[in-house]
């Protein structure tokens, strides 16, 4: 079980939503949270409802410099978690380029550019904690979700081949993979949500996954997830049927 008292997370996507409800947990929980996302009067607003140490720090995940500057103001750090993301519904007969690319760029590169100054330090310390946020459309290609569902499985396929790499060591890396939550973002379906949860349940649910020091990932929810972790296994003629 993670004692949180003294550590210090990162949260990068933290202003609204999955983000903010997870940073509310781990300040009740006693961890210090440095809270980052563009927009920097939501990140304000924010940590003056938390109730244990915090600061904002604004970044732009597609920014290489804005990145770089923002590692250097979270300082050393125990943890990080990784929740940007943008997302429109889209199908292939309506390519959108420039959204397709920053959905590849914020969910996906953007993981990647924080990852290249936390992750030497901490193999350097031996000590840390890495988790990232995948999703259940990453395990199969869904319709009408071009960009996201690509970014997401690559967030879940570099998740693993990190925990395959650190799994000896002191770094712990795990791997969240929600269902839909109710945000700003999903307000762009337009078609029903099985199973949505409040941005409070996943936090829940977030929270205790990284209070489990021996689990690497959970996919929830729960009973949603067998649905397309299932769907792995059907044959290409039969998937595409189902799904198409």
């Amino acid at each position: 079980m993670t004692c949180w008292q003294g550590k210090r997370y990162w949260l990068v996507g933290a202003s609204e939503g999955l983000g903010a409800a997870l940073a509310q947990k781990l300040s009740a929980a006693g961890a210090e949270v440095i809270v980052s996302a563009r927009n920097a009067d939501r990140l304000d607003a924010l940590v003056a409802t938390l109730p244990g140490r915090a600061r904002a720090v604004p970044v732009d995940v597609r920014d290489d410099a804005s990145v770089a500057r923002a590692a250097g103001a979270a300082g050393e750090i125990d943890g990080m978690v990784y929740l940007a993301g943008v997302y429109w519904p889209m199908p292939s007969t309506e390519w959108t380029a420039d959204e397709v690319t920053a959905m590849a760029d914020v969910n996906f590169t953007g993981a990647v550019r924080v990852l290249g100054h936390v992750v030497p330090a901490m193999v350097a310390r031996d000590a840390g904690h890495i988790v990232l946020t995948g999703s259940l459309s990453g395990f199969r290609g869904l319709p009408g979700a071009i960009g996201y569902t690509a970014s997401k499985a690559g967030v879940m396929n570099l998740a693993e081949s990190m925990r395959a790499d650190l799994w000896r060591t002191g770094v712990r890396v795990q791997l969240a993979n929600p269902g839909f939550i109710r945000t700003r973002l999903t307000d762009k379906n337009d078609f029903h949500m099985p199973f949505i949860m409040s941005p409070e349940a996943a936090a829940r649910e977030m929270f205790e996954l990284m209070c489990d020091d021996s689990a690497f990932q959970r996919h929830f929810p729960r009973l949603f997830s067998y649905l397309f972790r299932l769907s792995r296994f059907l044959p290409d003629w039969l998937y595409y049927r189902l799904f198409a």
